[in-house]
């Protein structure tokens, strides 16, 4: 096990600059991002590394990326303030989560149609307003995503609010500070498809 410490912590990783993410120059979805009080709070880069991934070792991994050189100095970060930053500093505990990324179809979202959160047509329907923390809620999608008392709640396991689609779809659905909300659900699952497909190959 040591042997395998030292050998992730001789990973070495590359920043890709010139990698673009085409999900962020699409004119519609920036449109919607601005909408939804993101645009300008979402990035994505590229690096790339000179071993093999192992899953078990993703602590090291992940220790070993952020104190990379390359990787220090220029992955973007998002300040309290709002302000792009880069990381600059020493990296020394890591807390890692394993995200799933194996639901691949937009029909992982066909039951949100099924138990009457949207209607048919793509209309989200409303609700009364309520509150989770300061964020409104005036829709059934906004209650099953975040109220676990939710009468619907459970249409959604753990297992599967743990997806990378999932945390994508809630993420867009829910937006910033003054996200206006949409009242049919193509955009944000066209935006989750849009950046899936993009950030997971």
């Amino acid at each position: 096990m040591c042997a395998e410490r030292r050998g992730a912590a001789r990973l070495a990783f590359r920043a890709l600059p010139q990698k673009t993410f085409s999900c962020l120059q699409d004119r519609d979805i920036a449109g919607r991002l601005l909408k939804w009080s993101m645009q300008g709070r979402i990035t994505a880069q590229a690096f790339s590394f000179d071993q093999q991934f192992k899953p078990y070792q993703k602590d090291e991994f992940l220790t070993a990326f952020f104190n990379d050189q390359s990787v220090n100095s220029s992955l973007k970060l998002l300040s309290a303030s709002g302000q792009w930053t880069t990381l600059g500093s020493k990296v020394t505990k890591i807390d890692a989560t394993v995200v799933p990324c194996t639901q691949i179809s937009m029909s992982f979202f066909d039951r949100l149609y099924s138990e009457g959160i949207v209607r048919e047509a793509g209309t989200i329907v409303k609700c009364y307003d309520d509150y989770y923390d300061d964020i409104l809620i005036s829709d059934e999608l906004r209650k099953v995503l975040l109220l676990e008392d939710s009468d619907h709640y459970d249409l959604f396991t753990q297992l599967d609010r743990e997806e990378f689609l999932f945390c994508l779809f809630k993420h867009f659905c829910i937006g910033g500070t003054l996200c206006q909300f949409e009242d049919v659900v193509d955009p944000y699952l066209e935006t989750t498809k849009a950046f899936y497909k993009d950030l997971v190959r």
